[in-house]
């Protein structure tokens, strides 16, 4: 779960700089682009107030052959209004003539400080230099580019043999709060040089999301700007993947993704602590995904967590609340491996003395037995500490 120290993708370019959106220089424009045309696709934020980026996003007919991204961060160009949708326009505009691309040719990006006018100007101008900067090596460079809060970059390279030789896969993503279920504020890029035919792609980038992206949680909160998007070149100059292949490239795709949410977590913000939430034999596969949320998003269990105190009367408390079908004394639950509760409410003291200090690790699971059904979920969660408070506190300031 350590950030790849570099990218590189055949076929890709990327780079990163300073356009003055932030403060004291620091980089907040990135491109990255594909020097053959691709096959794409994005998600987007399911959050009903979005930001500019993402309605320009959402109306954009060319979404499954894109051939890149630009982003900025510092602002993220969010309850803007018609002058942010103009932002956009224009930086799209600007990019792609720049590159010498068709117009609507790349996906644009924003993150940072919610309802402030996005400094178009800046980025236009900063362009011919960021494009002429452009270079194998520079994807990495352009993943640090995209950072707010982050205490560090998240990035990753998957490598996959197939017949006839190897596809690359290589990964970059940001974000530490605003972090929920169905995305948080995270951006996140995949870039590989296989071959997909536009539906293969799709469904394995779907499925990935749905196990990795829209498994995690920080706060609670889902941000304006969530975009996730996959790009695909060809340049391995193979024939579209299938059968095992695209099997094993699917496979490879889920655990790039996951690294990268999981990367997210682990930052959170001040966190010290991951965990696997797991909800099983619940009524049905909806009952066991909202139990598990509520563990994940509640502040008494998070707390907890942060104090590495073995509480789990607060779980099975969240678990009562989420508005799932459940029989308290058909619950069990299993804290860091440890069975600390059976059914029909016993609890198991010498069980929690063996929880507490596994507990005390970087990451562990959570197990709650609803007992009812053949319903499954997993969400991954950080602690919530003082750290979080002081960053969130003075964000604007």
């Amino acid at each position: 779960m350590k950030p790849a120290r570099s990218i590189r993708v055949p076929g890709f370019r990327g780079a990163g700089s300073s356009c003055g959106i932030k403060k004291l220089a620091k980089p907040d424009l990135a491109l990255v682009v594909s020097d053959l045309p691709c096959v794409s696709d994005v998600v987007f934020t399911r959050n009903k107030v979005f930001a500019a980026p993402v309605a320009w996003g959402k109306a954009l007919r060319g979404r499954a052959a894109l051939r890149g991204v630009i982003v900025n961060s510092g602002n993220a160009n969010a309850c803007t209004g018609a002058e942010g949708l103009s932002a956009v326009r224009k930086t799209s505009v600007a990019a792609c003539a720049a590159l010498g691309l068709r117009s609507g040719s790349l996906l644009v990006s924003s993150t940072g400080v919610i309802g402030v006018p996005l400094p178009v100007e800046k980025i236009v101008k900063a362009l011919p230099a960021l494009c002429a900067s452009l270079s194998e090596d520079g994807v990495a460079r352009a993943g640090d580019a995209i950072l707010t809060t982050d205490a560090y970059p998240k990035r990753g390279v998957r490598k996959v043999r197939v017949r006839g030789g190897q596809v690359t896969l290589g990964g970059i993503a940001k974000g530490a709060g605003m972090i929920s279920p169905n995305m948080g504020t995270m951006l996140a890029y995949v870039f590989t040089d296989a071959a997909l035919r536009p539906a293969d792609l799709r469904k394995a980038f779907r499925e990935a999301v749905d196990l990795s992206f829209n498994r995690i949680v920080v706060d609670g909160d889902t941000s304006t700007n969530d975009t996730a998007a996959v790009f695909a070149n060809g340049a391995c100059g193979l024939p579209p993947l299938s059968g095992k292949d695209l099997a094993a490239f699917a496979e490879a795709l889920r655990s790039l993704l996951l690294d990268l949410a999981l990367m997210i977590v682990r930052d959170g913000e001040g966190a010290t602590r991951v965990v696997r939430m797991m909800v099983t034999r619940a009524a049905n596969g909806r009952d066991a995904e909202k139990a598990a949320r509520a563990v994940g998003t509640s502040l008494l269990v998070k707390t907890a967590v942060f104090g590495a105190d073995p509480n789990w009367g607060r779980i099975v408390a969240a678990i009562g609340r989420a508005g799932v079908r459940l029989d308290p004394e058909r619950v069990e639950l299993t804290l860091a491996g440890e069975k600390v509760l059976r059914r029909g409410m016993k609890i198991d003291r010498a069980a929690e003395r063996r929880a507490a200090p596994k507990i005390r690790k970087e990451a562990y699971g959570i197990e709650a037995d609803l007992g009812l059904g053949k319903g499954s979920h997993h969400v991954y969660f950080s602690d919530l500490n003082h750290d979080y408070v002081r960053i969130n506190a003075g964000y604007r300031s």
